[in-house]
């Protein structure tokens, strides 16, 4: 019997034979149990060649030059027409246009527009799954690059710097949200009126009074 053929049955079967040590997590294949073992380790073998960013998976080093690095945005929204790097990233936004929410929960009725929403949920409401927690104030984190980002709150470190004004932040999201002021390109796009903004948060105001005045039911979340 071939090896992927005998990978493919336990999709069916539920079997699971190789587990962390660590954490008892189980994987179906040994592969995935090794790329697993890095969150535990640390070990981040995969280097940019064009930053000095480490990752622990090859899939995450394509991401990262794709999403950080690349200027090309050859998806685009059929909806608004604002234009996406990746095919993920698309779909996660039609979703604000759909409303769908194609993740469902196992263990209750609860549906979400994302995996990561989904994870997000099984970590708080049913404590499947593995938390990174901070060794200085225990706050927990259902993902590493959370915990990552909130380690520089407490060190103070901001390594993303702006190259108009020299201002430093803490994420790259906050960077790109800062150089949008230096630019005045609005990449967020009202869904029912067309109308274009700098920042996701104004959009999302706008969208729930536009949508009542035009008789919309709303379909973003509300965002604490």
């Amino acid at each position: 019997m071939s090896g992927n053929l005998v990978v493919h049955r336990r999709i069916h079967s539920g079997e699971k034979p190789y587990k962390c040590h660590e954490c008892d997590k189980t994987f179906r294949q040994s592969i995935k149990l090794t790329r697993h073992m890095r969150v535990h380790t640390g070990d981040k073998p995969y280097k940019c060649s064009l930053c000095d960013k480490c990752f622990s998976q090859s899939g995450n080093l394509q991401a990262h030059k794709q999403h950080v690095h690349s200027k090309r945005k050859p998806y685009d929204c059929r909806f608004c027409g604002k234009w996406f790097k990746s095919n993920l990233g698309l779909k996660l936004h039609v979703y604000t246009h759909t409303g769908a929410k194609p993740y469902s929960c196992r263990h209750c009725s609860d549906c979400f527009k994302s995996h990561y929403q989904l994870k997000a949920h099984l970590l708080k409401s049913h404590d499947e799954g593995t938390w990174f927690t901070c060794h200085i104030c225990l706050k927990k984190f259902n993902q590493s690059c959370g915990l990552k980002v909130h380690l520089r709150r407490h060190e103070g470190a901001k390594p993303y710097v702006c190259d108009e004004c020299s201002n430093s932040f803490c994420r790259a999201a906050e960077l790109r949200s800062h150089q949008l002021k230096h630019s005045g390109y609005k990449q967020f796009c009202c869904g029912s009126c067309g109308g274009y903004f700098k920042h996701k948060q104004t959009v999302v105001e706008h969208f729930n009074g536009c949508s009542v005045k035009l008789g919309y039911v709303h379909i973003f979340a509300r965002q604490d």
